[in-house]
């Protein structure tokens, strides 16, 4: 069952300053480049396959200090999980819709998207392994070289993962769902935020740890982290929340949770230092600064121009 919310499909964006697969199922072919419908994404990225996605970075189990108590929930529609195809095998991260113009813009961490082989990427909100398509499929568009519209700040690629930690962000554009709704009507979208700083005293950390068959939630204060690590420089919001392990990557951190909307104000995502956090228990965040909303930016007028 789909939920569709009725809002005006033009509404604009609100930006504040301040394991390896198996071998693939008989009928699952990989689409050619540039053909990447809803459909074809249902088709390909079936139950099982979902199933067996291993998560994007390997789990910690090094427990922090005084952490927040992370519980597995049902879930809220606007999060879910990112599916990628690379090297042959099945992996997923932790994605969220953010309004745009467009209503067709995904957030996740940039390490969780980067490579020119994922392709066959497609975001399934609130996916759980009792219902694992309860608001459909929306798959990554691609461009018209095949590949997908992914938006990632040039020096993290050119950087890595360490030393461009500070920009561990990636914006995505997805196609409608198989009966053709734009992602942000089915769902809603969190709103975008950036310059608010490093401290909030009260933020909702969601992702789906890989040894979870439901989404995680952890409420609790976020604080400045700064690197003395010169191979991993940068500050970065810190949130020590229980049980985050591979596959939480890019979950967002919401401030000002309604729930009445089930959205907030997405002010960071896992990722960042050491991708996310060496520990289950403690996670980061790239601040989301002016390198962001410029990326954010980039991903609006480039999905708007098709």
């Amino acid at each position: 069952m789909r939920r569709t919310l009725t809002v005006a499909a033009a509404t604009a964006a609100l930006l504040l300053p301040a394991g390896p697969l198996p071998v693939a199922e008989a009928g699952s072919a990989i689409p050619p480049p540039g053909r990447w419908s809803a459909r074809e994404a249902e088709s390909f990225w079936t139950a099982d396959r979902m199933a067996s996605a291993a998560p994007m970075t390997p789990a910690s189990a090094v427990a922090a200090t005084d952490p927040g108590t992370g519980q597995d929930f049902d879930g809220i529609p606007v999060v879910g999980r990112m599916f990628v195809m690379k090297g042959g095998g099945a992996y997923f991260c932790t994605a969220s819709v953010v309004s745009s113009p467009g209503r067709d813009l995904v957030l996740s961490a940039a390490h969780c998207l980067l490579g020119t082989d994922a392709r066959q990427v497609a975001f399934v909100p609130l996916y759980t392994a009792d219902n694992p398509q309860p608001y459909g499929m929306f798959p990554v568009l691609r461009a018209a070289d095949g590949k997908s519209k992914v938006w990632i700040d040039p020096r993290y690629k050119s950087l890595g993962a360490d030393k461009g930690a500070t920009l561990d962000v990636a914006f995505a554009q997805v196609g409608p769902d198989a009966d053709g709704f734009p992602v942000e009507d089915v769902v809603g979208g969190n709103r975008l935020v950036t310059g608010a700083g490093y401290e909030h005293a009260k933020v909702s950390l969601i992702g789906y740890p890989a040894s979870a068959a439901r989404p995680r939630l952890c409420v609790n204060r976020t604080t400045k982290f700064t690197s003395k690590d010169a191979g991993i420089p940068g500050s970065f919001l810190r949130i020590d929340c229980t049980g985050y392990p591979g596959g939480t990557s890019g979950g967002p951190f919401l401030k000002n949770y309604d729930k009445v909307t089930e959205t907030g104000d997405v002010v960071g995502v896992i990722g960042g230092w050491k991708t996310g956090g060496d520990t289950a228990d403690t996670s980061y965040s790239s601040y989301f600064g002016p390198e962001i909303k410029k990326l954010y930016e980039q991903a609006v007028a480039g999905a708007k121009a098709g």
